[in-house]
């Protein structure tokens, strides 16, 4: 059964340094997402840790932490019948490299880290993360 669902997406400070919010904007647009609301911000590292808490245990969290609070990003909510997988099948792969034809990281990511959107992997992650961007 579908439903309709809201899921976090982030721009990260690389496709964001690179004038591709737009572009990722309209990707989504293209395959039927709604952006319910938007907003560009530069978070702090503290932030992205409180963020990332989650990653908190995995070797890659302090760099993860670090990159995203080094420029601005764009997050999302996304509004999509079945959003979460949705947005996690049109991203593609963490690593670029492995990220199937078409898909936004495989057009724009850089490497695993600058992989250029991040998006919730869960409903439970989904309503978390939305809240922690968008709760005022």
């Amino acid at each position: 059964m579908s439903e309709i669902q809201k899921t976090l997406s982030i721009i990260k400070p690389d496709a964001v340094e690179r004038n591709l919010s737009e572009e990722i904007k309209s990707i989504f647009k293209k395959n039927g997402f709604e952006i319910i609301d938007e907003k560009k911000i530069k978070i702090t590292k503290e932030e992205a840790e409180k963020f990332y808490l989650v990653h908190q245990s995995k070797p890659f969290y302090n760099e993860l932490c670090s990159y995203l609070s080094s420029g601005p990003i764009i997050v999302m909510v996304l509004s999509k019948e079945n959003a979460i997988i949705a947005n996690r099948q049109l991203m593609g792969s963490t690593n670029p490299n492995d990220a199937e034809e078409g898909t936004i990281r495989e057009k724009y990511g850089l490497s695993i880290d600058k992989n250029s959107v991040h998006g919730s992997d869960s409903i439970e992650n989904a309503k978390k993360e939305i809240e922690f961007f968008f709760s005022n």
